[in-house]
């Protein structure tokens, strides 16, 4: 049985799992499906088309599910979904998809600070943490164990690489590939994420690995096709050499150059 407090709406339709507690001033739609065990605090909001999984935490004044801030956007039947153990901090916003994807996705384990933006179409992996009033235009990519600083402004249909960490304050208009970190104004390469890779466990063999795939990269006068082909002929094709290549050869805004 889930406790839900008497000054909370919760829509006759919603679906509302075991284990749950709304608190009060909270507003549950109709076409809403949360599972179990999720706390939401006082005064949450979750719209149409919210599907939320199991053990998520939610603070006041968050609102999951509201319609795209797109002008495309007519009314189509899409979906803000949720994975499982994320932790939403105060205010909070997701909105729900349009057309072109159908559904904005916030995986499991993330971390979302106070006043972030999530709009529609968003894809975003596992273990991520984004600080306090950053803002994530539509239809960009987080991959998996990103962290995002506060204050951060990401450019529609960015895409940002897993293990990757974004200064405070910066700016993208452009993708940031895996394991590397990103700041100044304007954004620049600013090294690889070493701190976070020894975290995570990645050893000095893969680390290496991925500074020699760089290093060759950011070679000044060469194109980008000349470059992938050196990382294929000269560094061991590991995962994570993959990942980069595959990355960067996919990239359609092109990614960030280190710094002059």
């Amino acid at each position: 049985m889930s406790n839900i407090s008497p000054m909370a709406y919760v829509h006759p339709e919603a679906v509302i799992g075991e284990g749950c507690e709304i608190g009060p001033f909270c507003y549950i739609d109709k076409n809403v499906v949360i599972g179990t065990g999720n706390r939401l605090m006082n005064s949450v909001t979750l719209l149409s088309g919210t599907r939320m999984g199991n053990g998520n935490l939610v603070f006041p004044g968050a609102v999951i599910g509201a319609i795209p801030q797109d002008l495309k956007f007519k009314g189509e039947e899409t979906t803000a979904e949720i994975g499982d153990n994320n932790t939403i901090r105060e205010n909070v916003t997701i909105n729900r998809g349009t057309a072109a994807k159908g559904k904005t996705v916030v995986g499991s384990n993330n971390l979302l600070m106070e006043g972030m933006h999530v709009a529609h179409d968003v894809i975003m992996g596992n273990g991520c943490i984004v600080g306090n009033a950053t803002k994530i235009a539509g239809e960009v990519e987080i991959n998996d164990f990103a962290i995002i600083s506060a204050s951060v402004l990401i450019h529609q249909f960015c895409r940002i690489g897993s293990y990757v960490m974004v200064g405070g304050g910066t700016r993208t208009g452009q993708d940031i590939p895996p394991y590397t970190m990103a700041a100044r104004e304007p954004v620049a390469y600013c090294g690889l994420n070493i701190v976070g890779l020894r975290r995570r466990g990645f050893t000095n063999e893969q680390i290496e690995n991925i500074h020699n795939v760089y290093r060759i990269i950011f070679q000044r006068g060469k194109l980008r096709e000349e470059c992938l082909k050196q990382v294929r002929d000269e560094v061991p094709m590991t995962p994570e050499v993959q990942y980069i290549l595959d990355f960067i050869a996919a990239s359609k805004r092109g990614i960030i150059k280190p710094l002059s």
